[in-house]
């Protein structure tokens, strides 16, 4: 395994104080596409997309339907799982917003009938999540809000080459979404130190060539096909492999857990081999992996909520499981993060 440079593990949680795990809800679109609809359209097989991906359906947004509509319905649900309807920030982790301009997260807030309080995006494609649960527990460690709405939503077929074997079969639309509250870091639920880290050097490696300002500012129309997201699939599998395993193992440490005392592994649906591969390095067995890419494909940042709520509403994560958290994505960006899940 190749060694990177790690930075230094987070500091504990103040004493007394930490972000709490009161919700969770999760949602995809029902326009539902299958390995036998893409073969129609693509030079492929269903054989060589289950072989690389272990993807069979995938759900996407219907013409008219925006990353906004798919964000509100996954965090009113975790609203719901929370048994209330008020948090005092939002926070949007996302791809595919709305719009350049303005963020998409005050109109999911407005929408949700949390118009005023302050709502925010982040943007660190698959790792978005991880990021934004660490905005949100860092609201609540530093006392600005006592409960915290962090969703993940992206409609990444709105940015997919439709012709593009590489792309087009592995990513779909979702999203999820969970509470925080204020709470112990000792009571379950408590969301453990989380690690992050990003690699600006390779940000090639994974994006959308046109439409920044950086295409915008030079004058140059942008070439076709360049407003569609493009990944370099072979050297993303060895990054994502070997991040996600060493930034698992800090998380570990920083929890002061070891890879055999994890119930639960909950990784980002990249794709089924990278998945494979980091749990095999880590030890974990696959009656220990949650895992739901079978049915709803790569969903970007939305990946790790949606598979923690239907995991959990399927009875296959309960309460008092140890879960381990990790993902990786462009930028290039990845985390790992534990928690105790509670009884919701």
């Amino acid at each position: 395994m190749t060694a990177f440079p790690a930075a230094p593990l987070p500091a504990a949680p103040a004493p007394g104080r930490a972000a709490v795990v009161a919700g969770v809800g999760g949602y995809v679109p029902p326009n539902l596409v299958t390995n036998e609809d893409l073969v129609a359209r693509l030079d492929t097989s269903d054989e060589w997309i289950r072989t690389r991906t272990g993807i069979a359906t995938r759900h996407v947004v219907s013409p008219g339907t925006a990353t906004s509509d798919l964000a509100v319905e996954a965090g009113r649900r975790a609203l719901k799982s929370a048994d209330d309807s008020q948090v005092d920030a939002v926070v949007l982790a996302t791809t595919t917003p709305d719009h350049i301009c303005p963020a998409t997260a005050p109109a999911v807030a407005t929408r949700l009938g949390l118009s005023g309080v302050p709502a925010f995006d982040v943007a660190a494609v698959c790792t978005g999540f991880l990021y934004a649960l660490a905005a949100g527990s860092g609201l609540i460690a530093g006392g600005i809000a006592e409960r915290v709405l962090v969703i993940a939503a992206d409609a990444f077929t709105t940015i997919i080459d439709p012709q593009d074997r590489g792309t087009a079969v592995i990513f779909a639309d979702g999203a999820g979404a969970v509470v925080l509250r204020a709470g112990s870091p000792r009571e379950p639920g408590a969301v453990g130190p989380i690690v992050l880290g990003s690699d600006g050097e390779n940000s090639d490696l994974i994006g959308v060539p046109a439409g920044g300002s950086r295409q915008r500012s030079s004058g140059v129309p942008a070439a076709p096909g360049e407003e569609f997201f493009k990944m370099n699939g072979r050297a993303t599998y060895r990054q994502a492999v070997e991040r996600m395993t060493e930034t698992s193992l800090r998380s570990l440490a920083a929890a002061g857990w070891q890879p055999h005392q994890v119930d639960r592994f909950a990784a980002h649906q990249a794709n089924a081999r990278i998945l494979t591969a980091v749990a095999e390095r880590l030890g974990i067995e696959p009656e220990r992996q949650l895992s739901n890419i079978e049915r709803v494909g790569n969903t970007g940042g939305a990946s790790i909520p949606l598979l923690l709520a239907q995991a959990s509403e399927e009875g296959s994560l309960v309460a008092g499981d140890r879960v381990l958290m990790t993902a990786f994505g462009g930028g290039l960006a990845w985390g790992a993060a534990t928690v105790t899940w509670p009884a919701l």
